[in-house]
């Protein structure tokens, strides 16, 4: 008993590490399950033309950092004569272009390529509680009155937020809250005024400013989104509506209100910002993300490996998949082959012909074989000579069949010579001996038997999901191989067998 479960523990260890590994790959590192899967990027770009003074001219870009949601992938600074310098840590990021002198209108390109991450979800670091605003009257007198109310009714600082922007945005707003509306000093901005009305109960909040990315924009606008924390995590809300949500497709680029662009010695003449929609192979799209990121994986990937080395890999990983199929089919079906591994080794042999062009010349081959194998038996040869004799005539009949196949034009037939010679001789001597000690038919049986697994293992091994699986996954085949131990035990009845014994299951015939 004990054994039995050691056994099923083993098992269920080897397909639970392997579906944990591919688990890990997908959510962690974004490596699609499926192949010619498509991911959505995004270029994003900053054009800034500056008009130069007559010294030194500096102009200085916020970059985008973390932004929930999003990640960055590559960037490019495009700028003519101009020293870069970008200075970043965590939460901020800035690219300073330099030059002593220069004359004419002088433009610069910053443009980053942003890709969905699940994974990004910080913002800013925590911050510290606001002082209350030291405002004069009557502006004073109204924050306190607003905060006294607001506070009243609301359960937290998520309903303290919404609140506050429900009256700045309501339609009839009440004489305090038009006072901040109508002041020249906020202009009207309801995130400066939401900032001031929050910093008066000292919550602490962020304006963030970024581009919902869509389609092609070639003339993007910026959007304003306010954030509030709530001593544990940062909130969102829509300044226009006041709802708390944070868009999928809003691309933080810089946070304040403060313009992104700093300029010194020339003038700034124009800012455009521009965003267009591309699509990359989602596998693609992994593998540059962990090789900029250096995940730790990457260095020992499949994929990592020359060309040459992963083609022969995308075969050698299928090998595991045709012989459980052969595992299901002897053990499960019942059905008999030649030795255990020739009819997944003559599936590969498929690869080059095709199943109909592959079973035929294997059918010609072998029943060739067989004749001039016979003729051999007469001349009553030791083992290792007749089998060096078979494969020579082996070598024959393919190189017969291969100038008969270029006379008739039939180009599959040339394929004949990347059968595995040796293979098939074992299979002509093996199924020549099965002939003479049982009989011609259960050497016809096993032979179609041979066939049938070849064929079945062939289309398994050939479906593009089990080959994406095994070269991108290849602990897939900790799977199969703990599915493959479980298999190991079954020792119940074979369909073949329920159909052979069958008159005995049924109930005996009264006399």
């Amino acid at each position: 008993m004990r054994r039995s479960r050691g056994f099923v523990v083993i098992a269920l260890s080897l397909i639970a590490a392997g579906l944990a590994l591919i688990a890990w790959k997908v959510n962690v590192y974004g490596y699609p399950l499926t192949p010619n899967s498509m991911s959505e990027t995004w270029t994003v770009q900053a054009r800034l033309r500056v008009r130069p003074g007559d010294g030194p001219v500096g102009v200085t870009l916020t970059l985008p950092s973390a932004t929930p949601g999003f990640g960055r992938l590559q960037e490019d600074f495009v700028s003519r004569g101009f020293g870069l310098d970008v200075q970043e840590n965590s939460f901020l990021r800035k690219a300073t272009w330099t030059i002593r002198r220069v004359s004419g209108t002088q433009t610069l390109y910053y443009r980053a390529q942003i890709y969905r991450d699940r994974n990004q979800q910080e913002f800013a670091p925590v911050p510290a509680y606001p002082d209350v605003p030291e405002l004069e009257e009557p502006f004073a007198t109204a924050l306190q009155s607003i905060t006294d109310e607001v506070r009243s009714r609301s359960a937290n600082i998520a309903s303290f937020a919404a609140a506050v922007l429900a009256r700045i945005n309501s339609a009839s707003p009440s004489a305090e809250i038009r006072l901040f509306l109508n002041a020249p000093e906020f202009g009207g901005d309801k995130v400066g005024i939401a900032r001031t009305l929050l910093a008066g109960a000292r919550i602490p909040t962020e304006r963030i400013n970024g581009f919902l990315l869509t389609e092609d924009e070639p003339n993007a606008t910026p959007v304003t989104w306010l954030a509030v924390h709530n001593e544990q995590q940062w909130l969102f809300f829509d300044p226009q509506s006041g709802r708390q949500y944070l868009p999928e497709n809003l691309l933080v680029w810089w946070r304040g209100g403060d313009s992104p662009v700093e300029v010194s010695g020339a003038e700034l003449q124009r800012l455009e910002w521009s965003v267009r929609r591309n699509e990359i192979g989602s596998l693609a799209l992994a593998e540059q993300r962990a090789e900029r990121h250096q995940f730790p994986f990457v260095n020992f990937s499949l994929l990592s490996l020359p060309v040459q080395t992963q083609s022969v890999y995308s075969v050698l990983l299928l090998v595991p998949v045709g012989a459980f199929v052969m595992v299901l089919l002897r053990n499960v079906v019942g059905v008999r082959t030649f030795g255990t591994f020739m009819p997944v080794l003559i599936a590969l042999a498929f690869e080059e012909t095709g199943i109909g062009a592959g079973l035929l010349l294997f059918a010609i081959v072998v029943a060739l074989g067989l004749v001039f194998r016979f003729c051999l038996e007469r001349l009553r040869l030791t083992l290792v000579p007749r089998l060096t004799a078979v494969v020579t005539i082996v070598v024959i009949l393919m190189i017969g069949l291969s100038m008969l196949s270029a006379r008739l034009g039939w180009e599959v037939g040339l394929s004949v010579g990347l059968f595995p010679m040796v293979i098939l001789a074992m299979v002509i001597e093996r199924m020549s001996i099965i002939w003479e000690e049982r009989g011609p038919q259960d050497a016809v049986l096993e032979g179609a038997g041979s066939a049938l697994v070849a064929t079945l293992a062939y289309l398994v091994m050939g479906l593009e999901q089990i080959r994406y699986m095994t070269i991108v996954y290849p602990e897939f085949l900790l799977i199969v191989l703990g599915l493959t131990i479980l298999m190991g035990r079954y020792s119940g009845y074979r369909v073949t067998e329920l159909f052979r014994f069958r008159d005995l299951a049924r109930p005996a015939e009264s006399t």
